[in-house]
């Protein structure tokens, strides 16, 4: 979390930091509620497997739910957390590089994906909900160019 900021948006940022990583530990061991049950009614979405961009609440849960299995994630590193929040402390912006690993055939631990994350969030009747998300593979691109 960088750039000036005064003390409230400091703890705003912190407290988002902390619910996206909570969201995300019960992610890695089945439980994918965290994150559902957080989202907006008016969530949009990209999905690295769709084209389109997916809306509402019960299109994106339907989405993730068709895909999701239980990863068996044994470890999480989160890296480079930035967390942007506006002067009147009602939306936040949340981006940052997650690696995930899980145990090979031979209990050793091995890198499952490397992701770049974005969630914005609102403050909605007092609690900090997932207003759009887009979650990416890193180094998807073959070449570096901008367009």
């Amino acid at each position: 979390m960088k750039g000036k900021r005064n003390e409230r948006q400091e703890a705003i940022g912190e407290a988002v930091l902390e619910l996206e990583k909570s969201f995300n530990e019960r992610w890695s061991v089945g439980a994918n509620r965290g994150y559902l049950d957080n989202y907006a009614e008016e969530i949009s979405c990209f999905d690295r497997v769709l084209k389109e961009l997916i809306v509402g609440r019960d299109t994106v849960i339907a989405h993730i739910e068709s895909l999701y299995s239980n990863p068996h994630i044994v470890r999480n590193e989160y890296r480079n957390p930035v967390v942007n929040v506006n002067d009147s402390g009602d939306f936040a912006v949340l981006a940052y590089n997650l690696d995930t690993y899980v145990l090979d055939d031979n209990g050793k631990e091995r890198q499952l994906r490397a992701w770049n994350a974005t969630e914005a969030y609102r403050l909605i009747d007092g609690e900090w909900r997932i207003l759009h998300s887009h979650w990416a593979f890193t180094q998807t691109a073959t070449e570096a160019v901008a367009s």
